[in-house]
């Protein structure tokens, strides 16, 4: 299959880009990469689609949002994860359904938020909630076969130094445990599934 994997320079893509890799043609995307793109931005998303053409599947391992108390939040502080995790996911998909084949699908990241909220994760949470919502509602109007699909990973291993002050009690996952998902989501059948990885 040609994949087309967005994020793929950070630890989930490069994870990602290592078990899909093995069997499959991986385009790279992001800041960096085979080719450059801006998910917050719609024109720069058709862009690269125009670059690459037609693909098999579009996998997301993409998305920024803020973490801080939720007194401390503004409306444009939320607006940081919606127009980046929330909007750009939904772009990939509302523009890539003309160039993803028939039969084929998406993948987007969603995570352990959506259920399991911490303290200064309010936008996490809310953006990995719509995520899911979206992906189960997309799954049933996706044009010529498509699937959809999130995966919602625990917090990385490899991010634990960073976060661990915030995930008190969770068990990290390891990246390379987390791919799997990706793999039974783009390899398998299902459609309109979250598949958590804890």
């Amino acid at each position: 299959m040609k994949i087309l994997l967005v994020g793929a320079s950070g630890v989930l893509g490069t994870a990602i880009a290592a078990e899909l890799g093995a069997r499959h043609d991986i385009i790279r995307a992001g800041r960096t990469g085979d080719v450059r793109i801006d998910i917050r931005d719609p024109a720069s998303i058709r862009a690269t689609f125009e670059e690459v053409g037609t693909c098999d599947a579009v996998v997301s391992a993409a998305g920024k949002v803020k973490f801080a108390p939720l007194v401390e939040m503004t409306a444009e502080d939320y607006a940081i994860g919606i127009a980046d995790k929330l909007m750009g996911q939904v772009n990939l998909v509302l523009i890539g359904k003309d160039f993803v084949s028939e039969g084929g699908s998406f993948t987007l990241t969603t995570g352990v938020l959506a259920h399991d909220p911490i303290r200064k994760g309010t936008s996490a949470s809310m953006v990995n909630g719509a995520v899911d919502s979206f992906v189960k509602a997309a799954s049933i109007e996706l044009p010529r076969g498509q699937r959809i699909n999130a995966v919602s990973p625990g917090v990385l291993l490899e991010s634990m130094g960073g976060y661990a002050p915030f995930f008190r009690g969770h068990e990290p996952v390891p990246a390379a445990r987390a791919a799997l998902a990706f793999s039974k989501s783009v390899e398998g059948a299902l459609t309109g599934q979250v598949f958590s990885v804890l």
